[in-house]
């Protein structure tokens, strides 16, 4: 399956809340941050919109973002732009997927209930805690 986009590049904000996510989970790769992150913008009902810069020096392929789940998260990506009427071509599915990876990082980041791991396996578990 074809990839929204070969290369991503963060931003300076979502390397340092990134960085701060590894200090406190103790996950220590970005990829692996940055999929949980995409997945809980995702279950944010509204559009993200905040344009986002690509000014720091992380970058990932698609294929190290997405590992063994790159095509589930296509179709994930592909199924939310459907949903939000935004269409399905590859500029839109680039720019929904680059919001949608920003706004998920920050999300985990400012959540101060997210302290290790099991906190980010305790949020996938229970979708209500989404909400609070």
């Amino acid at each position: 399956m074809e990839p929204p986009v070969d290369r991503i590049r963060l931003s300076q904000t979502g390397k340092d809340q990134l960085s701060k996510l590894k200090r406190s989970t103790k996950i220590d790769q970005w990829n692996i941050l940055c999929r949980w992150g995409f997945c809980r913008s995702l279950a944010e009902p509204s559009i993200p919109s905040v344009p986002i810069p690509s000014d720091s020096n992380v970058e990932l392929s698609w294929d190290v973002f997405g590992g063994d789940m790159a095509d589930i998260l296509i179709i994930a990506l592909k199924q939310r732009c459907h949903q939000d009427n935004l269409g399905t071509e590859k500029e839109t599915l680039a720019k929904q997927f680059r919001l949608h990876l920003h706004r998920g990082i920050g999300y985990l980041a400012g959540d101060p209930n997210i302290k290790k791991i099991e906190d980010l396996v305790a949020i996938a578990l229970s979708p209500e805690k989404l909400r609070n």
